[in-house]
Protein backbone atom coordinates (compact mmCIF):
# COMPACT_ATOMS: atom_id res chain seq x y z
CA UNK A 1 0.00 0.00 0.00
CA UNK A 2 2.78 2.27 0.00
CA UNK A 3 2.86 2.99 -3.57
CA UNK A 4 -0.70 4.09 -3.19
CA UNK A 5 -0.33 6.32 -0.51
CA UNK A 6 2.59 7.63 -2.31
CA UNK A 7 1.23 8.34 -5.44
CA UNK A 8 -1.30 9.96 -4.15
CA UNK A 9 0.15 12.17 -2.41
CA UNK A 10 2.42 12.52 -4.50
CA UNK A 11 -0.07 13.87 -7.34
CA UNK A 12 -1.94 16.16 -3.97
CA UNK A 13 1.01 17.98 -3.52
CA UNK A 14 2.17 18.61 -7.08
CA UNK A 15 -1.11 19.79 -7.95
CA UNK A 16 -1.64 21.64 -5.50
CA UNK A 17 1.73 22.94 -5.13
CA UNK A 18 1.16 24.09 -8.92
CA UNK A 19 -2.15 25.62 -8.61
CA UNK A 20 -1.29 28.02 -5.05
CA UNK A 21 1.83 29.06 -7.22
CA UNK A 22 -0.34 30.61 -10.35
CA UNK A 23 -2.37 32.22 -7.83
CA UNK A 24 0.24 33.86 -5.86
CA UNK A 25 1.51 35.17 -9.66
CA UNK A 26 -1.45 35.21 -11.93
CA UNK A 27 -5.02 36.55 -11.64
CA UNK A 28 -7.87 34.87 -12.89
CA UNK A 29 -8.19 34.88 -16.77
CA UNK A 30 -4.41 35.52 -17.21
CA UNK A 31 -2.66 33.92 -19.72
CA UNK A 32 1.02 33.59 -20.39
CA UNK A 33 1.82 31.97 -23.51
CA UNK A 34 4.35 29.00 -23.87
CA UNK A 35 4.07 27.82 -27.30
CA UNK A 36 2.31 30.43 -30.00
CA UNK A 37 -1.31 28.97 -30.87
CA UNK A 38 -0.39 26.16 -29.07
CA UNK A 39 0.14 26.17 -25.40
CA UNK A 40 -0.92 28.46 -22.73
CA UNK A 41 -1.02 28.47 -18.82
CA UNK A 42 -4.18 30.43 -18.79
CA UNK A 43 -5.66 30.55 -14.80
CA UNK A 44 -9.25 30.18 -14.70
CA UNK A 45 -11.85 28.90 -11.94
CA UNK A 46 -14.60 26.15 -12.74
CA UNK A 47 -17.48 25.81 -10.53
CA UNK A 48 -18.53 22.38 -12.23
CA UNK A 49 -17.00 19.16 -12.96
CA UNK A 50 -15.21 17.97 -16.76
CA UNK A 51 -16.30 20.54 -19.50
CA UNK A 52 -18.01 22.64 -16.60
CA UNK A 53 -20.52 20.19 -16.17
CA UNK A 54 -23.37 21.14 -13.31
CA UNK A 55 -21.69 24.22 -12.87
CA UNK A 56 -22.68 26.36 -9.78
CA UNK A 57 -22.80 23.22 -7.97
CA UNK A 58 -19.96 22.74 -5.89
CA UNK A 59 -21.48 21.75 -2.87
CA UNK A 60 -22.79 18.53 -4.87
CA UNK A 61 -19.29 17.75 -6.32
CA UNK A 62 -17.88 17.73 -2.99
CA UNK A 63 -20.27 15.13 -2.13
CA UNK A 64 -20.11 13.45 -5.77
CA UNK A 65 -15.89 13.42 -4.65
CA UNK A 66 -16.07 12.13 -0.76
CA UNK A 67 -18.85 9.47 -1.90
CA UNK A 68 -16.65 8.02 -5.05
CA UNK A 69 -13.26 8.11 -2.58
CA UNK A 70 -15.56 5.94 -0.21
CA UNK A 71 -16.59 3.70 -3.22
CA UNK A 72 -13.09 3.33 -4.28
CA UNK A 73 -11.64 2.79 -0.92
CA UNK A 74 -14.39 0.31 0.72
CA UNK A 75 -14.97 -1.52 -3.02
CA UNK A 76 -11.58 -2.19 -4.68
CA UNK A 77 -8.82 -0.97 -1.91
CA UNK A 78 -9.52 -2.09 1.52
CA UNK A 79 -8.74 -5.87 3.02
CA UNK A 80 -7.19 -6.52 -0.96
CA UNK A 81 -4.04 -7.45 -1.96
CA UNK A 82 -3.74 -5.07 -4.47
CA UNK A 83 -0.92 -5.18 -7.44
CA UNK A 84 1.96 -2.75 -7.66
CA UNK A 85 -0.15 -1.92 -10.78
CA UNK A 86 -3.14 -1.72 -8.93
CA UNK A 87 -1.48 0.60 -6.37
CA UNK A 88 -0.41 3.28 -8.69
CA UNK A 89 -3.85 2.94 -10.64
CA UNK A 90 -5.44 3.73 -7.20
CA UNK A 91 -3.04 5.96 -6.02
CA UNK A 92 -3.23 8.36 -9.49
CA UNK A 93 -7.10 8.35 -9.06
CA UNK A 94 -7.66 8.99 -5.60
CA UNK A 95 -4.67 12.14 -5.76
CA UNK A 96 -6.57 13.33 -8.94
CA UNK A 97 -10.23 13.51 -6.88
CA UNK A 98 -8.29 14.87 -3.82
CA UNK A 99 -6.65 17.30 -5.58
CA UNK A 100 -9.62 18.74 -7.59
CA UNK A 101 -11.47 18.20 -4.13
CA UNK A 102 -9.18 20.31 -1.82
CA UNK A 103 -9.74 23.56 -4.61
CA UNK A 104 -13.48 22.90 -4.34
CA UNK A 105 -13.49 23.17 -0.64
CA UNK A 106 -11.12 25.66 0.02
CA UNK A 107 -12.21 28.19 -3.20
CA UNK A 108 -15.45 27.25 -3.84
CA UNK A 109 -13.86 26.26 -7.30
CA UNK A 110 -11.66 23.88 -9.61
CA UNK A 111 -8.34 25.62 -10.28
CA UNK A 112 -7.39 25.09 -14.07
CA UNK A 113 -4.69 26.09 -15.78
CA UNK A 114 -3.25 23.81 -18.84
CA UNK A 115 -4.96 25.47 -22.25
CA UNK A 116 -4.20 24.30 -25.10
CA UNK A 117 -5.01 24.68 -28.74
CA UNK A 118 -5.10 22.20 -31.41
CA UNK A 119 -5.47 22.70 -34.95
CA UNK A 120 -7.84 25.82 -34.30
CA UNK A 121 -9.98 23.92 -30.90
CA UNK A 122 -9.73 25.25 -27.82
CA UNK A 123 -9.77 22.25 -25.28
CA UNK A 124 -11.12 23.43 -22.10
CA UNK A 125 -8.51 24.42 -19.83
CA UNK A 126 -7.47 21.43 -17.01
CA UNK A 127 -5.07 20.99 -14.83
CA UNK A 128 -2.78 18.15 -13.12
CA UNK A 129 -5.46 16.84 -11.29
CA UNK A 130 -7.48 15.87 -14.26
CA UNK A 131 -4.76 14.65 -16.05
CA UNK A 132 -4.01 12.38 -12.72
CA UNK A 133 -8.00 11.35 -13.15
CA UNK A 134 -8.15 10.70 -16.96
CA UNK A 135 -4.44 8.37 -16.50
CA UNK A 136 -5.99 6.05 -13.75
CA UNK A 137 -9.00 5.46 -15.59
CA UNK A 138 -7.25 4.51 -19.01
CA UNK A 139 -5.28 2.31 -16.81
CA UNK A 140 -8.09 0.74 -15.13
CA UNK A 141 -10.35 0.08 -19.01
CA UNK A 142 -6.64 -1.68 -19.75
CA UNK A 143 -6.77 -3.65 -16.47
CA UNK A 144 -10.04 -4.92 -16.86
CA UNK A 145 -9.11 -5.47 -20.81
CA UNK A 146 -6.23 -7.43 -19.58
CA UNK A 147 -7.88 -9.44 -17.30
CA UNK A 148 -11.10 -10.50 -19.47
CA UNK A 149 -8.29 -11.80 -21.55
CA UNK A 150 -6.22 -13.71 -19.09
CA UNK A 151 -9.94 -15.40 -17.96
CA UNK A 152 -10.98 -16.15 -21.16
CA UNK A 153 -7.57 -17.76 -21.79
CA UNK A 154 -7.46 -19.76 -18.54
CA UNK A 155 -11.40 -20.77 -19.32
CA UNK A 156 -9.88 -22.22 -23.00
CA UNK A 157 -7.45 -24.18 -21.33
Amino acid sequence: MKKLYGFSLMIILFDQLIKNGLLFFMSFGQSITIIPNFFSITLVGNTGGAFSILSSSTILLIVISIVFLNLIYFLFIRGKKLSDFDQVTYGILIGGITGNLIDRVVHMQVIDYLDFNIFGYAFPIFNLADIAIVISMFLIIIQVIKGDKNEVSSRGK
